[in-house]
C-alpha cells in the first residue's frame, strides 16, 4: 500500500522527516518495505527556461528545418527546431544543453550538436517532450508575459513528495488509508511525549441546497448491505481534476480520470471509505434497489467484460436492471461520461464475506474490494459522503440536490473485552504501568469503561475488526508499547527431557535427507487442483471430490485426490525450462469425501525423469528406468526397518509399467513409469517414473519396529549358480519365492544376474541364470550341505514352475 508523506502530514501535523516517521511506522507492526520519490512532473523541469525566439529562418541545408535565435535570458543561443509551428517573437520552453528529459523509457541528456552543418545549443519543447502532457503536435507556446530566462519550474504548481511503500497485513484493515496510518502514527509519536492531534477533514460547510433530484432507496438484502448512504449532486460539470488533486492520485499510483471519479477515488484513500458516482439521469424511475439477482443474469462491467451473475452476487440495480456489483466494480453504462450532469452518489458498508466471494467469483480485485473484504469502519459511512459531496461540489460546480438518506436500521455495536492485568503481565513477560496500559489504549482509540483491581473493561471501536479478544488488546498494547522496549533477562533457565514417544517429523526429515543426498529435491504442491484430472484415471471418483465452494479459479477448483498431477505440473514448469533432468520428492496430504466424511491421507511421492547421472569422464550418461526407482524404494524401506518387503503386481492405471510393494499383506506404495497419455495432458514428451508411497501405513508399520545391530559373520559364505529354462511367463519372483521357503536357515540371498530369450531356445521358454548364496552363522558350510540344499532346490523348480537345467 502506498502512503503519500504530504497527504500524511495533512493528518498529522509533524516535523519529522520521512525516514523517522517509516522507523515508528515499522516499530508499530507497518512495516515500511520502501520510500520513493515522487514528481508531479518528471524530472522537475530542472534546466528548462523561458526563451524568447529572436529570429527564425530557413536552415539553409534542410526545407523542414529551422534556424532560430533564442534568448534565454544571460544569453542568446542558436538553435535548430523542425516544429512546423516555430515563429519569430514567441515565448517557448528551452531545454538547456545539459538537460535531462524524460519523454522516453530512459532519461537523456541535451547535448550540444550539429544538425545538417549547423550548431544547435538546446531545444525548443513540445509540451509531451518536457511531461507536461501527451500534445505532441509542435512546440509549447508560452504567455507572451513572461520574462526570458525565468525558469520553467516557476510557471507550474509542481509537487514532489516522498511515497512510503507499507507492507499491510491483512488483518490491519484499520490502516488502509492516510487517515489509518496517521492513527497509528500518532500512537508511535505518543510513546515519545509527542501529543501530536489527527486533523480530519471539516464537513460543517455541508448543506443540501435543494430537493429537486430526489432518489429513492430500497434494502432488500439489509444482512448484506448493514449501513446504505446517499444523495444527489445535479449541475456538475465532468473534467480534469485540478492539479493538486491529480498528483495526489498520481503518487499513489492511482490514474486521474475526471474530477468525479478521482473524488471517489481521493475520499477512499484518504478515509479509508469506498464510495461509487453513478449518473442520475441513467437510473430508471428514480429508484435504487440493493438486492441480488437470479442466477444467470447477464451484466457488463467498465472493463467491457459481459460476466455471468451468481444469486449470491449483491446488486445496485435501479427499477429495471442492474447497475454495479455492490462495493467490487460498476458497470459500463451507469458510470460518470463527459455529459454526465447530476450524480448519485454511493457510501455503504457491505458485508464483508459476501463481498470477498463475489471479487473472488468474478476475478476482480479492486481498491473497494480490497477494503470491503477485510472490514470498513460502519462509523464513518455518512461522514465520508458528506466529505466526498463537498469536495465535489468544490471541483464541479454541482449543489446538493437531496437529503442524505441513511439506511442503518441496526447500529453495529462496538465491541466489549475485559483486560487482565495478570494476562498483560504473563504474555508480555514484563509488568507495565496500567497508566502507560490506559494512555496507550486511549491512543489507539479503545475506551477504559471501567477499572478494577484485576484489569480494564473496555470498548473497542468497531472499526478495529482485528481487535475483539483480550490476547489481541495485549498484541496492541505491545505493538505501541515497543517490543524493542522488553527487558531480556540475563538468565535463561532451560529443562531438557527425554521422551520416548514416537516422532512422526524426524523420520519424515530423515528420509527427506536420504533423498536428497541421492540428488532430489523436495517440493510443496497446491493442495487445490483442476477438477479435469480426476477424469484422466479410474483410480479417482468426481463423487469423492472435495470441492470449493468459493474457487479462486477454474485451476483451483477441488482438492487433490492423487499426489501424480501437481508433481506433473512441476515437472513440467521445469522441462519447459529446459531443465530435463528431474529428481522430485514430496510429503504431502489427498483428500477425499466419502457420503457426509471427509478423509485426508498423507502420501510420499517420487518423481524421477531424465538421466540419472551426468555425463562425466568416469561414467557416461545413463537415463533414468524402473529398477533404478526399484532401488531407491527398496533402500528406503531398508532404512526404515521394512526388511520383508513384497513385489506384487500393480493396480492403478495411471501406471503403464510397474509393481507395487506389500508388507505383511499391505500394500505401501505403486511404482513405475506413468501413462502416456497422462503425460501427453500435461505437455511432457518424457518419460517420468513415479511412486507413490501411503506414507501414514509406514508409520502405522515402524512404531514397533526396532532395530538390532548384527556381526559381520566370522564364517565364509558359499555362492552356486543355476541356469534353469523356464516358461515364459515365470517371474523371477517366484523363483526367489520358492528358494526362500525351501531352505530358511542357510539361504541368504538370491540374485537374477542373467536372463536369455533368442532362438536357440524352445518357444514360449526364456532362461534365468540365478546365484543362491549360502552361509551358516556358527560353523565353515561343506559342499554335502550346499549339495544337498541345491537338489532340494532343483526338485522344487522342477515341480511348481517345471523349470529344467540347461
Amino acid at each position: 500500500m502506498k502512503i503519500s508523506f504530504n497527504w500524511l502530514k495533512q493528518f498529522i501535523n509533524t516535523d519529522l522527516n520521512v525516514e523517522e516517521a517509516s522507523v515508528i511506522l515499522t516499530d508499530l507492526g507497518l512495516e515500511v518495505e520502501g520510500i520513493t520519490d515522487f514528481e508531479s512532473i518528471k524530472g522537475g523541469l530542472k534546466g528548462i527556461l523561458v526563451g524568447h525566439v529572436e529570429s527564425c529562418e530557413q536552415h539553409p541545408n534542410a526545407d523542414r528545418l529551422k534556424l532560430t535565435q533564442v534568448n534565454i535570458g544571460e544569453e542568446t543561443v542558436q538553435i535548430v527546431c523542425g516544429a512546423p509551428n516555430i515563429a519569430a517573437g514567441q515565448n517557448v520552453p528551452v531545454a538547456t544543453v545539459g538537460t535531462k528529459l524524460f519523454n522516453t523509457d530512459e532519461p537523456w541528456e541535451v547535448k550540444k550538436g550539429k544538425l545538417r552543418g549547423e550548431v544547435s545549443l538546446g531545444m525548443i519543447c513540445s509540451e509531451s517532450e518536457i511531461g507536461i502532457s501527451d500534445q505532441a503536435d509542435g512546440i509549447m507556446v508560452l504567455d507572451e508575459k513572461h520574462e526570458a530566462g525565468t525558469a520553467l519550474s516557476e510557471l507550474y504548481n509542481l509537487e514532489n513528495d516522498k511515497v512510503i511503500e507499507i507492507g499491510l497485513t491483512p488483518n490491519r484493515a484499520d490502516a488502509m488509508s492516510h487517515w489509518g496510518v496517521a492513527r497509528d502514527l500518532r500512537a508511535g509519536l505518543l510513546q515519545q511525549s509527542k501529543n501530536n492531534a489527527i486533523v480530519t477533514p471539516s464537513v460543517s460547510n455541508f448543506h443540501v441546497e435543494n430537493r429537486s433530484k430526489k432518489i429513492s432507496v430500497s434494502v432488500e438484502k439489509p444482512e448484506l448491505a448493514p449501513r446504505y448512504c446517499s444523495l444527489t449532486i445535479s449541475n456538475v460539470t465532468v473534467k480534469s481534476s485540478p492539479d493538486w488533486l491529480q498528483n495526489r492520485l498520481k503518487a499513489i499510483g492511482i490514474k486521474p480520470m475526471n474530477n468525479i471519479v478521482d473524488a471517489t477515488n481521493y475520499v477512499m484513500h484518504e478515509l479509508g471509505q469506498p464510495l461509487h458516482a453513478f449518473n442520475a439521469d441513467f437510473i430508471k424511475d428514480q429508484k435504487i434497489i440493493v438486492k441480488t439477482v437470479e442466477k444467470g443474469t447477464k451484466f457488463t462491467t467498465l472493463d467491457k467484460v459481459e460476466r455471468e451473475l451468481h444469486q449470491e452476487d449483491l446488486m445496485i440495480c435501479d427499477a429495471e436492471k442492474p447497475l454495479c456489483i455492490a462495493g467490487v466494480f460498476g458497470g459500463l453504462n451507469s458510470g460518470i461520461k463527459e455529459n454526465t450532469t447530476s450524480i448519485f452518489l454511493e457510501s455503504a458498508y457491505f458485508d464483508a464475506v459476501s463481498i470477498r466471494k463475489t471479487a473472488k467469483r468474478h476475478g476482480l480485485n479492486t481498491d473497494a474490494s480490497f477494503r470491503y473484504e477485510r472490514g470498513i469502519d460502519p462509523d464513518i459511512t455518512k461522514y465520508a459522503l458528506r466529505r466526498a459531496a463537498l469536495l465535489i461540489e468544490k471541483i464541479s460546480g454541482g449543489k446538493v440536490s437531496s437529503d442524505a438518506d441513511d439506511f442503518y436500521p441496526n447500529k453495529i455495536q462496538d465491541f466489549q473485552v475485559f483486560l487482565s492485568f495478570e494476562k498483560i503481565n504473563h504474555l508480555v513477560g514484563e509488568e507495565i504501568n496500567t497508566d502507560k496500559i490506559k494512555s496507550i489504549l486511549s491512543s489507539l482509540d479503545i475506551k477504559v469503561k471501567n477499572v478494577t483491581e484485576s484489569g480494564l473493561g473496555l470498548i473497542i471501536p468497531a472499526y478495529r475488526v482485528d481487535v475483539q479478544r483480550e490476547v489481541d488488546v495485549i498484541e496492541e498494547i505491545l505493538r505501541v508499547y515497543g517490543y524493542n522496549t522488553i527487558g531480556i533477562d540475563s538468565k535463561f533457565n532451560v529443562s531438557v527431557s527425554k521422551s520416548s514417544k514416537f516422532d512422526d517429523h524426524k523420520v519424515q526429515n530423515r528420509i527427506a535427507n536420504q533423498l536428497v543426498s541421492q540428488g532430489f529435491y523436495e517440493t510443496m504442491a497446491n493442495s487445490l487442483t483442476k477438477k479435469k484430472h480426476t477424469d484422466l484415471t479410474e483410480k479417482l471418483n468426481s463423487d469423492h471430490d472435495v470441492e470449493m465452494l468459493n474457487p479462486l479459479s477454474h485451476d483451483l477448483s477441488v482438492m487433490r485426490q492423487s499426489m501424480l498431477f501437481s508433481g506433473l505440473e512441476s515437472l513440467a514448469y521445469n522441462i519447459n525450462r529446459n531443465n530435463q533432468d528431474l529428481k522430485f520428492f514430496e510429503f504431502g496430504k489427498t483428500y477425499h469425501k466419502y457420503e457426509e466424511d471427509f478423509v485426508e491421507n498423507k502420501h510420499l511421492s517420487l518423481f524421477i525423469t531424465g538421466k540419472r547421472t551426468s555425463n562425466s569422464w568416469l561414467n557416461t550418461e545413463k537415463d533414468a528406468d524402473f529398477f533404478y526407482l526399484k532401488g531407491i524404494l527398496t533402500a528406503l524401506f531398508t532404512s526404515l526397518g521394512l526388511t520383508g518387503i513384497k513385489f506384487a503386481d500393480k493396480e492403478s492405471d495411471t501406471i503403464s509399467e510397474g509393481l507395487s510393494i506389500k508388507f505383511k499383506k499391505k500394500k505401501l506404495v505403486e511404482f513405475g513409469r506413468v501413462n502416456t497419455h497422462i503425460l501427453s495432458e500435461l505437455d511432457i514428451d518424457q518419460t517420468v517414473l513415479y511412486a507413490d508411497i501411503d506414507w501414514d501405513l509406514v508409520l502405522e508399520l515402524i512404531k514397533n519396529i526396532s532395530f538390532k545391530g548384527e556381526p559381520i559373520s566370522k564364517f565364509p559364505s558359499t555362492q552356486r549358480d543355476f541356469a534353469l529354462l523356464v516358461d515364459a511367463h515365470i517371474q523371477f519372483k517366484d523363483i526367489e519365492d520358492i528358494a526362500l521357503k525351501t531352505d530358511k536357515k542357510l539361504l541368504k540371498n538370491v540374485d537374477l544376474f542373467d536372463v536369455y530369450t533368442g532362438d536357440k531356445l524352445p518357444e514360449g521358454k526364456k532362461s534365468y541364470a540365478v546365484s543362491f548364496k549360502f552361509r551358516d552363522e556358527h560353523k565353515t558350510l561343506t559342499d554335502k550341505q550346499v549339495d544337498k540344499i541345491m537338489n532340494k532346490l532343483q526338485k522344487q523348480f522342477e515341480e511348481k514352475l517345471n523349470a529344467s537345467l540347461r
